[in-house]
Order: C-alpha cells, then sequence, then structure tokens
C-alpha cells in the first residue's frame, strides 16, 4: 500500500525494495489451511527465494523452537489457533529477516500460547530482530521496549513503559469493600467536587480502580470519605496500567464513549402483560441471591473423547462469571450446554430455575447469547439485523425503537445504520451484537469471548455496560483470553482439559498462588534467560521487555540458587525484587501444574 502522504524507510530502503528483509504476519495468519505444516513453509521459502541448504537449516530451527516438529504432515486448518499463530511466525521467519511486522497475531489466542509466543518473539529479538506488533492488548503491549500509542490514525503518545507510565502524573489505588456498588457511588460523586484530587473510578470485579494526583494524601482522603459514609473499606497502591495512560490521554482529548443508560421498560412503566415483561413478571423481578445459571457433575462426551468432565458451578443474579481456559478446555462446549444448546452426556443443568426443557420459548426468552462468531447476518444492514432480533425475542412495537435507538447510538452508527452489516469493522460488529442480545433485557446473559480485538475504549465502553446489565440484577457468565479484562468479573472459574480446577474471586485465585514472582533486570538478559530456562521449568521464566520475570515455588532456598546461577556466569544483577502475581501469571501456573498432575496420574 503507499503512502498519500510522507516517506517511508525500512532498513533505510523503500518497503518495496526491503520486501525480501521483511516479514510480516497478517491478522488471518497467512496460512493455507488445506497444506501441512511442511507445505506451508516450503511454499513460503520458495516466495522468499531461500535456497534449498537454508530452508532445510532454517525449518529445522523454527519447527523446534514452536515446538512444531512432531506435527509437520499435519494440515493446517487441524492445529488449534496457537499452533496456526506459530506456523504462521514460522513462514514469516523461514527468510531469516531483518524487521517483522506482526499485525494483531495474539487476537484470540490464549494465554499460555500467547505466553509462549511472546517469548519466542523475545529470544528473537535478543538475536537482532526487529519486532514491530500491532496488538489492542495493553498488557501485553507492556513487554515492548518501546510503545507508540495510536488512536484515530495518530501516534498519540511514544516511549518506554516506564516513561509513559511517569506522563500520566497519577498514581493507581485498589479499593475493596463489601458493597462496590454504594463505594463506587460514592466516590463518583466526590469526583463532582472541586476540591477532589480523584480523577477516574473504575469497576474491576471486586475491586475499585482510583486513579488520584498525590498517594499519601488522597489515601487519607479517600478513606475520610468512606467513613463518613459508614463504608468500611481497605485501600492498597498499585502500578499505574498501560491502559489507565491510554484512556487517560484520550478522555483529555474527549475521545471516551460516553455512557448511555440502557432504556429498561420497568424504568418507564411500559411493561408488557405478565410473562411478556409484566410487573410480575419473572423476568424482571429476580432475587439477587438466587442462582441463575447452575451445573452439577456434568460431563460431554464425543466418543471416546471427555470434553467436559464433572463439571459443578453455580452463577447468581447480579453476578458476572468468567470461564477461562486454554483453547480446547472445554469453554463454548460448557456454554452451549448451559444454554439448552447441547445436551448434557450426563449431570443436571439449571437455567432460570428450570431443570428440564431448556430449549422451551419461555427460557429462551429469558436469555441472551453472543457467540464467538457474532450474532448478525452480514447480507442485512445494521438496522435489519436489529429488527430481525426484536422481531425474535417479541419486543413490543412501542419499545422497539427506543432499544435501537440505544444500539445504534452507543455503538455510534446513528445516520450508518444501513451500512451493510459485513462491511463493519470487528469491533464495531461487537458492539451490534452485543445490542442485538440485550435489547430484550434478559436476565441471563452469555458472552463468549465478546471483546475479542476490540480496542481498549470500546472494550472498556463494553464492561461499563455488562457491569450496568449486572447492577440490575442481570446474571452473566462470560469468556475470555483477555485476562486484564477478566479482573471485571466478581467471580472465575479456570478449566484445564474440560476439568474445573479452580474458582474463586480475581484476589482469591492470585492469593492462592504458590511461591512468589521475581522481577530481575541484569545485564545480557538473552543469556540469564537461558541459563534460568535450565535451572526451571520452561513456564516459570519469562520475558517482559528488557526485564524477567521468574515464579518460584520456594522463594527462600531458590532465589540464593538464582544469584549463585547468574554471579557464576558474571552477570550482573542490577535489580531483583518480588512482585504480585497478576491474572496471567496465576491462569499459567495452574494451568502447567494441573497438566504436569495429568501427566503423573495419566
Amino acid at each position: 500500500m503507499e503512502a498519500t502522504a510522507g516517506n517511508v524507510k525500512v532498513l533505510n530502503r523503500s518497503p518495496q525494495q526491503a520486501r525480501l528483509g521483511t516479514g510480516y504476519l497478517t491478522q488471518q495468519f497467512s496460512l493455507y489451511l488445506d497444506l501441512s505444516i511442511d507445505e506451508n513453509l516450503r511454499y513460503s521459502a520458495g516466495l522468499r527465494q531461500v535456497s534449498e541448504h537454508h530452508f532445510r537449516e532454517r525449518r529445522a530451527k523454527y519447527l523446534r523452537l514452536m515446538s512444531l516438529e512432531k506435527f509437520s504432515s499435519r494440515l493446517a486448518g487441524q492445529l488449534s489457533g496457537g499452533m496456526k499463530q506459530k506456523l504462521a511466525l514460522c513462514c514469516a521467519l523461514i527468510s531469516e529477516p531483518e524487521v517483522l511486522f506482526l499485525d494483531e497475531p495474539t487476537t484470540g489466542v490464549d494465554p499460555v500460547s500467547r505466553r509462549e509466543f511472546w517469548d519466542i518473539l523475545a529470544a528473537l529479538s535478543q538475536e537482532g530482530v526487529t519486532i514491530v506488533v500491532a496488538t489492542p492488548y495493553l498488557d501485553e503491549a507492556e513487554r515492548c521496549h518501546r510503545i507508540a500509542l495510536m488512536y484515530e490514525g495518530k501516534i498519540q503518545q511514544i516511549g518506554t513503559l516506564a516513561q509513559l507510565r511517569s506522563s500520566l502524573g497519577l498514581q493507581r489505588l485498589e479499593v475493596r469493600a463489601s458493597d462496590l456498588g454504594i463505594t463506587e457511588r460514592v466516590l463518583l460523586d466526590a469526583i463532582a467536587s472541586d476540591t477532589s484530587n480523584i480523577v477516574d473510578v473504575q469497576t474491576f470485579g471486586d475491586r475499585l480502580d482510583v486513579l488520584v494526583k498525590n498517594l499519601h494524601t488522597d489515601i487519607a482522603y479517600i478513606q475520610s470519605i468512606l467513613n463518613q459514609n459508614q463504608i468500611q473499606a481497605t485501600i492498597e497502591p498499585a502500578q499505574p496500567t498501560l491502559e489507565n495512560v491510554f484512556v487517560t490521554r484520550l478522555r483529555q482529548q474527549g475521545s471516551d464513549p460516553k455512557f448511555i443508560p440502557f432504556p429498561r421498560s420497568e424504568e418507564e412503566g411500559e411493561r408488557g402483560s405478565e410473562g411478556e415483561g409484566g410487573r410480575n413478571s419473572p423476568r424482571l423481578v429476580v432475587a439477587t441471591s438466587s442462582t441463575a445459571i447452575g451445573a452439577r457433575n456434568l460431563w460431554k462426551t464425543f466418543g471416546n473423547f471427555h470434553a467436559v468432565k464433572q463439571v459443578n458451578l453455580q452463577v447468581r443474579y447480579g453476578e458476572i462469571y468468567g470461564l477461562l481456559g486454554a483453547n480446547g478446555a472445554g469453554k463454548t462446549t460448557i456454554i452451549k450446554m448451559l444454554c439448552g444448546l447441547l445436551t448434557p452426556s450426563s449431570g443436571e443443568v439449571s437455567l432460570a430455575g428450570k431443570i428440564s426443557n431448556l430449549r422451551s420459548p419461555e427460557v429462551r426468552q429469558r436469555i441472551g447469547y453472543m457467540s464467538q462468531k457474532f450474532t448478525l447476518y452480514d447480507d442485512l444492514s445494521v438496522i435489519q439485523n436489529l429488527e430481525f432480533y426484536c422481531g425474535v425475542y417479541g419486543i413490543p412495537r412501542y419499545l422497539k425503537h427506543k432499544k435501537i435507538d440505544w444500539v445504534l447510538e452507543t455503538c455510534g452508527l446513528v445516520e450508518q445504520e444501513n451500512m451493510l452489516t459485513g462491511s463493519l469493522p470487528g469491533g464495531w460488529k461487537q458492539r451490534v451484537a452485543f445490542g442485538a442480545s440485550v435489547m430484550h433485557e434478559p436476565e441471563i446473559l452469555f458472552l463468549d469471548e465478546p471483546t475479542s480485538g476490540v480496542d481498549p475504549l470500546a472494550r472498556r465502553q463494553f464492561w461499563r455496560l455488562i457491569e450496568d446489565f449486572a447492577r440490575h440484577g442481570t446474571a452473566v457468565l462470560v469468556t475470555t483470553h483477555y485476562l486484564e479484562e477478566a479482573e471485571h468479573c466478581h467471580r472465575m472459574g479456570l478449566m484445564v482439559a474440560g476439568e474445573m480446577v479452580v474458582q474463586g474471586s480475581p484476589t482469591q485465585i492470585k492469593a492462592q498462588q504458590p511461591g512468589q514472582l521475581i522481577e530481575i533486570i541484569i545485564d545480557r538478559l538473552e543469556i540469564a534467560y537461558d541459563l534460568l530456562k535450565l535451572q526451571f521449568q520452561p513456564w516459570q521464566v519469562s520475558l517482559f521487555g528488557s526485564k524477567l520475570h521468574l515464579v518460584l515455588e520456594h522463594p527462600d532456598p531458590e532465589l540464593a540458587e538464582v544469584r549463585s546461577v547468574l554471579q557464576s556466569a558474571n552477570l550482573e544483577i542490577q535489580s531483583l525484587r518480588r512482585i504480585p502475581f497478576s491474572l496471567e501469571d496465576a491462569f499459567i501456573g495452574i494451568v502447567k501444574r494441573a497438566q504436569a498432575e495429568g501427566m503423573e496420574n495419566g
């Protein structure tokens, strides 16, 4: 693609002249699904004019690096998302480019595969490859040496993670209280005061994230406000995230999407007859302490394959429950069983108080479902899709226009409603799909990876809407690979190979992790990385930009061992400190330990 204006230089040449020195991984992986791994690699090598000798040498090197050597004859179409992504990277590397361009390479990829992918990128960077990554995931952008924040075609800010955090000029506090809804309202009211130093308040599952101007004085200020309102809470300082930096900057420019409350029929006295949104309809009057979604001893087998094994879970009305797991863990299979779309092999499902006939019109009217592949028809316009769903869910005519107007305004599609849905960017299409799934005011909402590939501002808007529905009593079950957003969930369950291995709040799950996470800053990072991977399990060691993260199962004796190994290699440790587990660290530790236990029992 030619630039409209300006100059582009790659390797001090025009992009066309530098083509053989660059690798490019597109959003769709650039693979031929009906070719094998080897055939895809050989085809890419031919395009890049790679000699037979270099092809054999590099094929062996990169298949080994990506752990794909055992699957070289498998068709690309039969690979998991993470394996496809690794094969696409192999194809981009087969010419050993000096510069590598990656366009959203980990969208839809599970956290374990994403961690492995970033470890590979870090190793390539240490070999001298320059890598440019486009990603909507701000937590993984924190792994980069330098970061450019883009919005509406412009670079808003550029620098290292430390520089971007410093430029924010704000501090982040994590506030936990028994009633987050009341606590949030009290702090939002304080923001309206001219004397307040509180800049932002956002709900994250079992906590509030609060941005303030001065750490020590504002902790005391917030504590006094909460004391005045008889709210007991804990307040802990934490580092600002990259999302804090990005969203705050865009808010200062007036780019933050406006929150538009959902036009609920009960708020305006516009209820139909009982059972169709009436005042006594169970769809609108629910007890937030009762169970909306339940599974007891749930199994699903396909032939000899156990996709789901003895799963138990319970989601209450007004609760956001996150279902997490690597690709193939059984998450989508469980959602289909809970929705009544798939019959369990054994076990019991309860939905909206019903344990039988889960596909009846009465039950389906009380459920909203947004699937991974969007719930929209591409060959219909936006307005036609919304009118179709109004008809499916029996929304009365006098309410239909208000609901449709809300979706269009929330999505920023006012006066563009006649666009073909298939022409919308993925993020916009997902917002329309979400609107279509909630127009009938469901009391139970299933969201299967709703924000995959969505930009940070749209993702924040998504979660404000999800939290608003939960506050009004809707039970929400959501799956996601984006663990930073999983922090929005009140509780979550983590699945490994069809089994539920842990459940709890994000805070509980992180606190339950054994051992300690260590951050190391050291010279000759790649040598330290390789040494520690020999000393510990590979999953315990990962690269984050110019730092090493190391999970120690037994911190005290192992720390001495770490120092000894690094110092014996004449490596200078510049910094070594304990840091809190992130949800990603906890997730990967749980998955790897469960897999190891499964192999031992196996």
